[in-house]
């Protein structure tokens, strides 16, 4: 793996981060005050993880756009992955899931 993303790249990927984190927030207010944390850092993470490890070995030819290290689109597909399954993940965590709901017996 090489980390060549710089800081321009790293900024776009966390402000991206923290705007799918505020969304989530606002769409799922009733769930958990740190919901918009754990969306955020589930998107950077997957981000970050598409970006320097799946397409690492991709040259500038075979990705567009790339700023400053940071495989964009492949990033927000990555992003959105993470960012999704985190929101699941949290869903299921705190008693929204189809396991919680259970018809009590009479």
């Amino acid at each position: 793996m090489q980390f060549d993303m710089g800081l321009q790249g790293l900024g776009i990927l966390l402000a991206i981060s923290v705007g799918f984190g505020i969304l989530a927030q606002l769409i799922w207010r009733d769930w958990s005050h740190w919901l918009w944390l754990a969306a955020g850092l589930g998107w950077f993470i997957g981000g970050l993880f598409a970006s320097e490890v799946v397409w690492a070995t991709a040259t500038s030819e075979d990705l567009q756009p790339i700023i400053d290290g940071l495989a964009f689109d492949e990033s927000l597909l990555g992003g959105l992955i993470g960012g999704l399954a985190t929101l699941v993940a949290a869903w299921l965590a705190t008693g929204h899931g189809p396991i919680h709901h259970r018809p009590t017996s009479a």
